[in-house]
């Protein structure tokens, strides 16, 4: 949303993150700027991925360096019990305001963007306090106390699934799943203790007239996996071939996946790495062009530019040499895989999907 732009920085100068999450008059703006810049085909909304846990009775706050700190863990059956379920209407009415001035602004000629962080990875930041090195705490609540971990997981989905049909309600016309940490799981257990929570969302959230994005970041060893949640679409980071990932995901509409350090490379090598995606993608009805994950701060603004045109111009004249053009193109900060998950996590995905 735009993190790589003054226009960002300057109120982020004057403001602290969370400060312009629960302000929608400021949080209306961030969406803005990247569209006013270049040709993007689609706006997501402009929040933090933690914030429905606060009003769950979970609190935390950010560290100097950007990163999210619980402020008492879950650990425990009896902390477990201490979560309440929430009504994200009126909770988290801020960030429905904000879908809503969006929304009024995009004046129908660009299509606007929910998202949500997924079951799993809420549960990953409320169980280990913050940021990982190896998601162990989470793990072995998970084998120490299935019970237990179920219930979170239970709760958080709930809340997940209210917070996404709320933001269809006020103007989301499609919405994201995040799943930043499932690339952690093995297949068992991604398949045992977290598929079933994803596919309850995603089955509660279909059908109310927004198209559902999922994406499982770092999960490319275990996509047919990943297929079974569901999604009218899924995003697929970098780390595989856009063509070996949709052999995998069946029927669904593919989004990505180019690599976000592709931006910080000239411009000729951004053209490549552009070429080499569409021509993976084959001319398939389906693929939506987009990063492989967020956005680099550090990126270029004029890189940016030069990512969008590119799409737009090779999509044009058919991707690569041998191949089609993909149909859908809303490069850069057009999709989730470039919301802010915290205040300036160079690789938060949907886009945004650290909060590091």
């Amino acid at each position: 949303a735009g993190r790589y732009l003054p226009e960002y920085r300057a109120i982020r100068e004057r403001m602290a993150f969370i400060d312009m999450c629960k302000r929608p008059d400021i949080a209306a703006e961030v969406p803005l700027p990247p569209l006013r810049r270049f040709e993007l085909d689609a706006a997501i909304v402009f929040a933090d991925i933690l914030l429905p846990l606060e009003p769950m009775g979970i609190g935390f706050t950010f560290t100097a360096e950007g990163g999210p700190v619980i402020d008492r863990p879950i650990r425990s059956g009896r902390d477990v019990r201490g979560v309440r379920a929430i009504d994200p209407r009126g909770e988290l009415d801020y960030v429905m305001e904000t879908l809503r001035i969006v929304r009024r602004e995009l004046d129908g000629k660009t299509p606007l963007i929910g998202f949500a962080e997924a079951p799993f990875t809420l549960a990953s930041y409320v169980v280990e306090g913050g940021h990982s090195r190896n998601y162990a705490r989470v793990k072995q609540l998970m084998l120490d106390e299935p019970v237990t971990f179920s219930h979170l997981m239970g709760l958080l989905s709930e809340v997940v699934t209210g917070y996404l049909l709320a933001q269809i309600e006020a103007g989301a016309q499609a919405v994201q799943l995040f799943d930043s940490w499932a690339g952690w799981l093995s297949p068992f257990d991604y398949e045992r203790a977290v598929l079933p929570h994803v596919r309850y969302v995603v089955d509660s959230v279909s059908g109310h007239g927004a198209p559902v994005i999922y994406f499982a970041n770092g999960a490319a060893g275990m996509l047919p996996l990943v297929a079974q949640a569901g999604a009218d679409v899924y995003g697929v980071d970098w780390r595989i071939g856009l063509d070996a990932a949709w052999a995998q995901l069946g029927d669904a509409a593919v989004q990505g996946n180019l690599d976000p350090a592709a931006l910080l490379g000239p411009t000729e090598a951004i053209e490549e790495r552009v070429a080499d995606v569409l021509r993976r993608a084959g001319g398939k009805p389906g693929h939506i062009f987009n990063l492989g994950h967020g956005m680099l701060p550090e990126a270029p603004p004029e890189h940016v530019g030069f990512l969008v045109d590119a799409v737009h111009r090779l999509s044009a004249r058919g991707g690569a040499a041998e191949s089609g053009a993909t149909a859908a193109v809303p490069a850069a900060d057009a999709l989730a895989s470039t919301a802010p998950a915290s205040p300036d996590d160079p690789t938060a995905a949907a886009a945004a999907e650290e909060d590091a």
